[in-house]
C-alpha cells in the first residue's frame, strides 16, 4: 500500500477501510440445483427498493487479527423526508466506536461520497489526534476490501433467500456479519483481493 499504508506503519496505527451498501427485500440470485428443464422460482414479498444500509469498516494491522466493525440502519420512508444513507453524525459515531474497540490510532481510507467530504466531517477528523483520513481515487471500488465483504454476503447467506419481512432481512444481515467477524481469514482475503498489502516500518541502523 502506498502513502496510507506507510503512514499507518509509521504511526503504529490500524489501516481502516470504510464503505456502505444497501440491501432490499429482493435478494440477489445465484446458481443453484434444479430439475432439468425446470428453472427454480423464488417468490419474494415487498418492493425492490432498498430497505436497509450497512456501514462497515475492515480493520488491519500487522501482527493483529483483522477486524470487521459494522452498523446497520433501517430506512424510513424517503417520501416523508427520511435519509436513504448514513448521516455525517452516524459515520462520526462509527469511527469513535472503532477507535474505542481497536484501542489505537486509525488511518481511514474511504471513497469520495459527499458526506465523507462534508466540511463538518473534515473538521471532526482534523480535531482528533487519533485519526488520519485519505480518499480512494474516484471510481475505484476494486481497491476497497469492504466491497469484498458485500460480495461474500450477497453470494452466500443473501442469495436466493425469500425474506418474509424486513425484520427477517435485518436478522439475517446481522447474523451473517457476525459470522464474518469471527473469520479473520475472510477479512484478510478481501484485502488480498484488492491487490494491496500492508507495510511494516523499516528499521534504520543507529
Amino acid at each position: 500500500m502506498a502513502a496510507p499504508g506507510t503512514t499507518a506503519a509509521a504511526l503504529g496505527a490500524w489501516t481502516v477501510f470504510e464503505d456502505e451498501a444497501g440491501f432490499s427485500m429482493t435478494p440477489p440470485t445465484s446458481r443453484t440445483w434444479g430439475r432439468r428443464g425446470s428453472t427454480p422460482v423464488i417468490r419474494v414479498r415487498g418492493r425492490s427498493r432498498r430497505r436497509f444500509s450497512v456501514a462497515a469498516l475492515c480493520c488491519y494491522q500487522p501482527g493483529e487479527r483483522s477486524r470487521l466493525i459494522h452498523r446497520p440502519k433501517r430506512h424510513t420512508d424517503h417520501k416523508s423526508g427520511g435519509r436513504e444513507s448514513f448521516a455525517r453524525t452516524e459515520y462520526r459515531d462509527l469511527l469513535i466506536a472503532a477507535h474505542q474497540q481497536l484501542d489505537g490510532p486509525i488511518v481511514l481510507i474511504r471513497d469520495n461520497l459527499n458526506v465523507h467530504k462534508d466540511r463538518r466531517m473534515r473538521a471532526f477528523i482534523d480535531a482528533q489526534d487519533w485519526i488520519t483520513a485519505y480518499h480512494l481515487p474516484p471510481y475505484a471500488p476494486d481497491l476497497n476490501p469492504v466491497e469484498g465483504i458485500w460480495s461474500v454476503l450477497r453470494r452466500t447467506t443473501q442469495a436466493n433467500t425469500a425474506f418474509t419481512d424486513p425484520d427477517h432481512l435485518i436478522r439475517q444481515l446481522r447474523h451473517s456479519l457476525r459470522q464474518i467477524q469471527y473469520r479473520s481469514d475472510i477479512i484478510d482475503g478481501c484485502l488480498t483481493g484488492t491487490g494491496l498489502t500492508l507495510t511494516t516500518p523499516r528499521l534504520q541502523p543507529q
